[in-house]
């Protein structure tokens, strides 16, 4: 079976990237392909900060990456950049665990300006991780992602469409993995 794991980089759970990281999972979980999440911020803020290789959360979480077929990084772009947070994970990474994983990066910004962040601050650290396989970054500005009354999410059409063609990309490899 397929399985997968989401990294969301961001500060806090309800947010524009919330609404994005609920739609990757609707998708998937209509898929019958099974993901879980990582939410960097969960993980203990002393273990991050001090690079404790040896916290038990961080090997789970590490556990979880190690056994993915494919991940998704979910961050915020700061300062034309992705999170801070999500780096001191992603440090905390093993060496070449994203060796034969296929990933995709993801990012809510807030101007087109940032379009490149990805492509110049996260997919070379994503290389040095092992990653081979790296699809298409998706970035979505965040007015395109409106909150709802209900505390749900609506992302434009275009958007979505940018976003499905990757998730699509990961499940028609399903047989290869």
């Amino acid at each position: 079976m397929l399985r997968g794991v989401l990294i969301n980089g961001n500060h806090k759970k309800q947010s524009r990237l919330s609404g994005v990281q609920q739609y990757i999972l609707d998708y998937f979980t209509k898929a019958q392909v099974q993901v879980q999440s990582i939410f960097v911020h969960d993980l203990p803020a002393e273990d991050l900060i001090k690079a404790n290789f040896s916290s038990e959360e961080v090997k789970q979480a590490n556990l979880l990456v190690a056994d993915a077929d494919f991940i998704i990084i979910l961050t915020p772009i700061y300062k034309a950049s992705f999170s801070g947070i999500l780096k001191t994970y992603l440090d905390l990474l093993p060496q070449k665990v994203l060796v034969g994983k296929k990933v995709i990066p993801v990012a809510v910004g807030g101007s087109l300006a940032h379009l490149l962040a990805l492509e110049y601050t996260l997919k070379p650290v994503l290389s040095v991780l092992g990653a081979t396989e790296i699809f298409n970054s998706v970035y979505i500005v965040d007015n395109q992602i409106e909150r709802l009354e209900d505390g749900s999410y609506q992302i434009e059409e275009e958007a979505l469409t940018r976003l499905t063609n990757e998730l699509q990309i990961v499940l028609s490899s399903r047989a290869f993995v």
